[in-house]
This record gives structure tokens, sequence and C-alpha cells, in this order.
């Protein structure tokens, strides 16, 4: 009878921890194949497929794959099935836009986009607005918010240097006119027919100083004067803000907010089309804000 053959102790590796020691057992033939043919796989994914940076770029692969090309082929394919509506949508006379369902659905979709891409980051994601940047919730329009006025002020901006109808006006610095004392009392006038809490002698004083020299655009009783761009200071809404620090810094010194012309014709990085205008304007009018 044939001796039975000693198994073959399996060596260690040499660590140990708590006194158990890892065995050196090799690896199944199946999982060093598979290990193997990863690399074979990895080799030739590095090659047919945009892979290595280079200084400029990267490997572009000899099978020349690009996620850019394919992304393109299908904003293409839905430029293409959404053309007639752009085009509708280009030509149309706003106005009447609501009266169109599947145009103004469109619209609002789009401009939602457009807004979202271009507008968000001084009027926020919900248009509320920030300190300096109008809300576009609610009804205290600058220029006017009817939503033929809102896809003007879109399409040439505000105080730029690039559109030749953008709207215009610049309030004076009246530190350079009036005195702190002046300045104090008009503060104080503003913020008594704004509704808030007034020294009543100075808000007596100050509306002198407010008739000669802020009437003109804001209005004897403050209701502002949109052809001019001028504010209402006659309710609570603020651009800048109506505490008396801040009221007493604007009167000062004056504010000069701009906005840049979205039409791709006047602005410096290509800017909107006529129907991404259109459509951003219908968006923002249907918030709730304007007429």
């Amino acid at each position: 009878m044939s001796k039975k053959p000693e198994k073959k102790e399996v060596g260690t590796t040499g660590h140990v921890w708590d006194g158990i020691e890892e065995l050196n057992n090799p690896l199944p033939r199946w999982w060093v194949w598979i290990f193997y043919a990863t690399i074979v796989w990895g080799i030739w994914y590095s090659i047919a497929y945009p892979a290595w940076p280079l200084l400029k770029g990267a490997t572009e692969g000899y099978l020349g794959y690009s996620t850019r090309a394919e992304v393109a082929a299908d904003i293409a394919a839905v430029d293409a099935k959404n053309a007639d509506l752009v085009g509708k949508l280009e030509a149309a006379d706003l106005t009447a836009l609501s009266g169109d369902a599947e145009l103004y659905q469109f619209a609002i979709n789009g401009g939602r986009a457009v807004f979202a891409a271009n507008c968000s980051q001084c009027h926020g994601s919900g248009a509320a607005g920030a300190k300096g940047y109008p809300n576009l919730l609610d009804n205290d329009w600058l220029w006017g918010g009817s939503i033929e006025d809102i896809a003007f002020s879109v399409t040439n901006g505000i105080r730029n240097e690039h559109s030749p109808d953008a709207r215009w006006t610049e309030m004076p610095a009246f530190g350079e006119i009036l005195s702190k004392e002046e300045i104090a009392a008009v503060v104080e006038h503003v913020r008594a027919i704004s509704g808030q809490e007034a020294d009543a002698a100075l808000a007596a004083a100050g509306e002198t100083v407010y008739l000669d020299n802020c009437a003109a655009c804001h209005g004897d009783a403050g209701e502002g004067l949109r052809d001019m761009g001028a504010p209402t200071l006659n309710d609570a809404i603020w651009l800048y803000g109506g505490d008396v620090a801040t009221l007493t810094e604007t009167v000062t010194n004056a504010r000069f907010g701009v906005m840049p012309a979205w039409s791709e014709a006047y602005h410096p990085a290509g800017g909107l089309s006529a129907a991404e205008i259109n459509a951003v304007a219908a968006y923002v009018h249907q918030l709730g804000g304007g007429e």
C-alpha cells in the first residue's frame, strides 16, 4: 500500500497580528487571469479612447470618440425638433404670447433655463433679488414691468457701454451739492414718507431740501418716475436699504447699478438670441411681478 503524500505546509508572508500569522496562499488561477485581462483591457482602452492628459487637451484615441461631440449631436437634434417653435417665438408679439398655449409653455420652459444660466447670479435663483439687485417678484419696477419693458431691459441693459439703447439715468452725488445737515434732514424726510420712524423736526426741514433737489425725479410725494428709472421712495421696497446709514450713503455718493445688454448684438461674450430674450421676458413676467 502506497504512502499518502504529505501535505505541503503553506508558508507565511511574515506579517503577524496578535499572534495570528498571514499565510502566503497563492491566488486562484481564474482570478489571476482575470486580473491580467483587465490590464490588457485598460491598455487597449487608453489607446482607443481619449485618456491621457497633455499640455493642451488629451490624447484623442484611435476610435475618435468624443463625449462633447455626442452632446453636441443631441443638442443639434433637439434644436432641429424645436426650430419651428423657436422661429415663432423670435417673431412673436409678446403681448399676445399667452394666447398660444403651446408657444407660451415653450417660452416659459426655455426662459426658466435662460434665467438660471444668465440672470440668477444677480437676481437670485428665485428672482427675489439681493442688495443692489432688483427683486423681480414685486410690482416695483424702475423702468416698467410689462413683458415688453422686460424684454427691452434684457436686450439693452442698464447703464452699460455696449448698447446705444441702454436705459440710462444717473443720480448726482449730493455730497458735493448739499451739506451734511441737509443730507441728514432729507434722509429723515424720505424715511417719513416711506412710513418709517423719523425725527419729525428734521423731516420737516428735509421736505424743503427734498422738493428743491429730489422731487424732479422722484416726484413730490416720492412716487418715482419710471421714464427716468427713479425709484419710488414712499413704499417699503428698497434696492439698497432704507435705514439711515444706507440712505445717507445713497444720497451722499449716489448709486450706479449696471446691467449688461444681453442681446447677442451687444454682449461681449455672445449674449442671447431674440428667441431667448423673449423666452426669459415671458418667464420673468409670469413670476408675478410687473404688469
